[in-house]
C-alpha cells in the first residue's frame, strides 16, 4: 500500500516522531553495513529461521462479544487492531486471546460489561491499520488497544513509513473520542529461532521501531506501553510454557503476561484509575525523545503526556511520564478441562 492521498501530520509535534524515527534509520543504515561485512551469514540466518517459524495456519480463535454480561451500568466498547499478537494467534481458546484477558479484566475492575470487537489480522504492517480502524470507527469504541511492529521489522519497513500509518490510525481514533493504547513493536532479539548476530540486529530495529512509536502515539494524544522482551528472560527459563508451538508466538501464559502488562494502562486512559488506583511506580518526567528510548530499553514501562509547570513542552520537546505500573492478573491462565473461571460472553457458546 503507498502513501498517496494520505494525510500527513505536520508540525512540531510530528517533526519530534520523525526525528527519531530518522535516527533509527540512520542507526539501521550502520547496522546494514555491519550486515554486508558479514555477507552471506545473515542472510542464511534469515533462511534458517523461515524454515524454523512454521508460517500461519489455522486463524486464531474469535474472541468478539459481551464479557461480564450480566453487570450493570452500559457496555465499554473495546477494538482490539493489529497484527498476530494482537489477534491471539497461537492458542486454542477464546478465553487465552489477549483481547479476552484484557476484556475480563477491565469488566471485574471496573464492574462494567465490555463489549470487545478483534478488528487485527494475523500477518498486518502498519500500513494494514487503515482498514483496521475504518471497521472498527463503525463500533464507535471508547477504547483501542493496538498491538503492531514486529511484521515490519521482519519486513524492513523504514520506520518513518511505519510510524507514519500507526499515526495516521491513532489521529482518527483520537478524532473520534476514542482512547488509544499501544503495546509498542516486541524484542524480536527474544526469539530464539533467530540466531545472532542475526538476533542482535533484530532486536536494534526492534527497540529503535519501539521508540519511534512511542513519540509519535504520544504525540498523538495515545498511550504506549512498551512490551520489548518481556517474555525473554521467562522464554528463557520456560520456553515450552511460555511461546506456543512455533516458538514464535506467545502461549496462554506468554499473552497473559502481556495483558497484565497492558490492563493497567487501559484502566487509567479510560479514567479507570480514579476508581480503583492503580500502583504505580513512578519514574519521573522526560523530554518524550529521552522517555521514548528509556521505555524501549525497559518493557512494561507506561509513557503519557505530562505538564510541567502548567507546559506541555520544555528545551526538550513535549514532556512525558514514565510508569513502571504494577502487573494487575487478568485471571487465571486457563488449563485444560473444565473452566472454573471463564468470561461471560453474550451470544457465543
Amino acid at each position: 500500500m503507498g502513501v498517496a492521498g494520505s494525510a500527513v501530520p505536520t508540525g512540531p509535534r510530528w517533526h519530534s516522531a520523525r526525528r527519531v524515527a530518522r535516527l533509527a534509520a540512520i542507526g539501521t543504515g550502520a547496522t546494514a553495513a555491519a550486515a554486508v561485512a558479514t555477507g552471506g551469514l545473515l542472510i542464511g540466518q534469515a533462511r534458517q529461521a523461515r524454515r524454523t517459524i512454521p508460517m500461519a495456519e489455522a486463524p486464531p480463535p474469535r474472541c468478539d462479544g459481551v464479557y461480564g454480561a450480566k453487570l450493570p451500568d452500559p457496555a465499554i466498547t473495546m477494538v482490539v487492531l493489529g497484527d498476530s499478537s494482537a489477534a491471539g494467534y497461537g492458542v486454542h481458546r477464546r478465553r487465552e486471546t489477549p483481547g479476552a484477558l484484557l476484556a475480563t479484566g477491565l469488566s471485574r475492575r471496573l464492574q462494567r460489561p465490555v463489549r470487545l470487537h478483534r478488528f487485527a489480522v494475523v500477518g498486518a504492517l502498519s500500513a494494514g491499520l487503515r482498514h483496521q480502524v475504518e471497521a472498527a470507527l463503525e463500533s464507535q469504541p471508547h477504547i483501542a488497544v493496538i498491538l503492531i511492529g514486529g511484521n515490519d521489522v521482519t519486513n524492513r519497513t523504514p520506520a518513518v513509513l511505519a510510524v507514519r500509518y500507526l499515526v495516521e490510525a491513532v489521529t482518527a481514533l483520537r478524532a473520534a473520542g476514542c482512547e488509544v493504547v499501544v503495546g509498542t513493536c516486541p524484542d524480536l532479539g527474544a526469539i530464539r529461532p533467530i540466531q545472532p548476530p542475526l538476533r542482535w540486529l533484530a532486536r536494534r530495529w526492534s527497540r529503535q521501531l519501539a521508540a519511534a512509536q512511542t513519540v509519535a502515539v504520544v504525540e498523538a494524544g495515545g498511550w504506549t506501553v512498551s512490551l520489548g522482551d518481556l517474555l525473554g528472560p521467562r522464554f528463557v527459563a520456560e520456553p515450552g510454557r511460555m511461546f506456543a508451538w512455533d516458538r514464535f508466538h506467545p502461549s496462554a501464559e506468554g499473552y497473559a503476561v502481556a495483558a497484565a502488562a497492558l490492563l493497567p494502562t487501559v484502566l487509567s486512559a479510560l479514567g479507570g484509575s480514579q476508581r480503583r488506583p492503580a500502583p504505580t511506580r513512578v519514574e519521573g518526567v522526560r523530554s518524550l525523545p529521552e522517555a521514548a528510548q528509556e521505555a524501549a530499553r525497559h518493557p512494561g514501562t507506561e509513557v503519557s503526556g505530562a505538564q510541567v509547570r502548567g507546559h506541555e513542552r520544555g528545551p526538550g520537546g513535549r514532556w512525558a511520564q514514565l510508569r513502571r505500573r504494577a502487573f494487575f492478573g487478568v485471571g487465571a491462565v486457563p488449563q485444560p478441562g473444565p473452566a472454573a473461571d471463564v468470561p461471560t460472553v453474550e451470544g457465543l457458546a
